[in-house]
């Protein structure tokens, strides 16, 4: 019996030290995200840079796995060379250790200050950027806490002869050690956490310097799996090769550091009798010792990799650019041709994501919302494609009017992007909280919310004609429907409020989700007259930029609307 309650109370321990780890990870990622990972991208201009930039935001996001995805998709996107990409898993390896470095260290006592000064700031502020910093205090908390208990815990069972075999058994092994940790590391999705129980184990002598090391080695080989396994699933195998190069990196250093795992124990407890501490440095001089070694030889590994793994064009892949000739660019009438057909496919995929969320204010289906919201990562491709290859054409090259043609280009596909963000971001998760609610619309709202849908479409078709006519009663008429969608939007507010004075249950339900989605189709119709009227109504100067009247009751003329 004690020793179920001894395994339950483990479990415990260990499920806490991973969720303590989780609430860190998400807390940093909802609160510094999106700036996380702009950061990342502006610095992979060269190695080195990307380096020290993969280890500062894993130091922060306390997750290698999350920067490996992040920089799996620049260069899967064809935003970053191979080269830096590597370079900056190598320093996500370094800055994933930074953590244990602190934790290694007996600061239990601050865990309850931790937690209650995050409960305050999760419960208590209303910014949500404190709030989210809230979970990553009452994460830290709870992640000390976890490991003063399981310290505890190992006080009271060093002694057990049971724990005692099965340990000396995984230590007869080291590869085993390996192999066992590296599996614990690749299901928990953390490294950090398992190496902070190697550490809990190490302190209190229930493993000696050597196995530790080689449980270390496991849980560094582990942490290498998960963007392999988690990253882009198709079937270029080029995507995979940020991937699986960080992987061999892993299995190379592992299989050498393991054939020397004696001496190295030996001589690490001549430097730190610390047990706790020892395993904390090893765990960070393998990781920087290995990106010294391969840093300098990432261009000819990654021209390894590009032989291993090479791009495989699907003719069927919606993301791939189909009108983009690259010979073209030397002709740039038929450059900007060629990218304002591509720019036209936007509007096909956009028309897909609209007409597929209508279709979602009645439906049940969930698994068509991620479909929609997966047509969003088409959008971005064709958008970056659009960009990089119109910013390629030779300026010297191009006349006033093929300037001008190149800005609208650039500008229509840029809305058209933004569209579909409004769409990813917030419509399409609008519409997933009803499902999750399990709530329904009311016959009347579903009508309204109908009609704009379909006037959205149908605007986005005239978009798309004048993207290509330029013609200044169309744009005109567009550019109307910005004064028509304020209109349906006050109007639309006005009878929502009517039936819930009625008492509609279904309105009452509904009511916060009605408005947000008539907001968000009012700011993806501004995008399409964006996209297509302004510029053209801006060329002939009849575009009235501000509502605002001067006193003599004119509306002042500005350079957008």
């Amino acid at each position: 019996m004690a020793l179920i309650v001894g395994l339950v109370a483990l479990a415990g321990h260990i499920a806490l030290l991973l969720w303590g780890t989780r609430m860190v990870q998400t807390g940093i990622q909802r609160a510094f995200g999106p700036n996380l990972r702009s950061f990342l991208g502006h610095a992979l201009s060269n190695r080195v840079k990307a380096f020290f930039a993969g280890m500062g935001v894993t130091a922060i996001l306390q997750s290698s796995t999350a920067t490996g995805l992040m920089a799996s998709g620049f260069a899967a996107g064809g935003l970053v060379d191979l080269v830096p990409a590597l370079a900056v898993m190598l320093g996500a390896n370094v800055g994933t250790t930074l953590i244990v470095q602190v934790l290694s260290f007996d600061v239990s006592a601050v865990s309850p200050a931790l937690i209650l000064i995050g409960v305050l700031m999760f419960r208590r502020v209303s910014s949500s950027q404190i709030h989210d910093l809230g979970r990553v205090v009452i994460g830290l908390g709870f992640m000390l806490l976890a490991l003063h208990q399981l310290l505890d815990l190992m006080t009271q069972y060093e002694g057990s002869s049971g724990l005692s075999s099965v340990l000396a058994a995984i230590a007869a092994t080291p590869v085993l050690s390996v192999l066992l940790a590296a599996v614990l590391t690749w299901a928990a999705h953390s490294s950090v956490a398992v190496v902070l129980l190697i550490v809990s184990l190490a302190s209190k002598g229930l493993i000696q310097p050597e196995q530790a090391f080689a449980l270390v080695l496991g849980a560094n080989l582990g942490t290498a799996i998960n963007p392999v396994v988690e990253g882009h699933s198709g079937s270029d195998l080029s995507h995979k090769r940020l991937p699986i190069g960080n992987l061999i990196t892993r299995i190379i250093g592992v299989a050498v550091v393991l054939t020397l795992l004696s001496p190295i124990a030996r001589l690490s407890t001549m430097i730190d009798d610390d047990s706790a501490r020892a395993v904390a440095n090893f765990h960070t001089a393998f990781n920087l010792v290995l990106a010294a070694l391969f840093l300098p030889f990432l261009t000819p590994y990654a021209d390894l990799l590009s032989k291993m793994f090479p791009r495989r064009i699907d003719e069927a892949d919606p993301a791939r650019p189909r009108y983009l000739d690259p010979a073209a660019r030397e002709t740039p009438v038929v450059a900007l041709g060629a990218a304002a057909r591509e720019t036209l496919r936007l509007v096909d995929v956009l028309t897909e994501m609209l007409t597929g969320a209508k279709a979602a204010l009645s439906s049940t289906d969930r698994k068509a919302l991620s479909a929609l919201r997966a047509k969003d990562n088409v959008l971005d491709s064709l958008n970056t494609a659009v960009k990089t290859y119109l910013t390629s054409i030779d300026p010297d090259e191009l006349g006033d009017a093929d300037k001008r043609r190149l800005n609208e280009i650039l500008l229509f596909s840029m809305n058209m992007e933004h569209a579909g963000d409004v769409l990813d971001q917030n419509l399409l998760p609008h519409l997933a909280k009803r499902l999750r609610r399990g709530l329904n619309f009311s016959r009347e709202g579903q009508v309204e919310l109908s009609r704009l849908f379909e006037r959205l479409i149908a605007n986005l078709q005239t978009a798309a004609a004048l993207f290509m006519t330029q013609d200044e009663r169309a744009a005109r008429l567009l550019a109307d429907e910005k004064v028509l969608f304020r209109k349906a939007e006050r109007e639309g507010t006005e009878a929502h409020f009517q039936r819930l004075r009625e008492g509609s249950i279904e309105t009452m339900e509904t009511s916060s989700l009605h408005l947000d989605l008539v907001r968000d189709l009012k700011q993806i119709n501004s995008h399409l007259v964006a996209a297509a009227a302004y510029p053209v109504l801006e060329e002939r100067g009849e575009l009235l930029q501000s509502r605002t009247p001067k006193p003599d009751g004119r509306a002042i003329a500005e350079t957008h609307a």
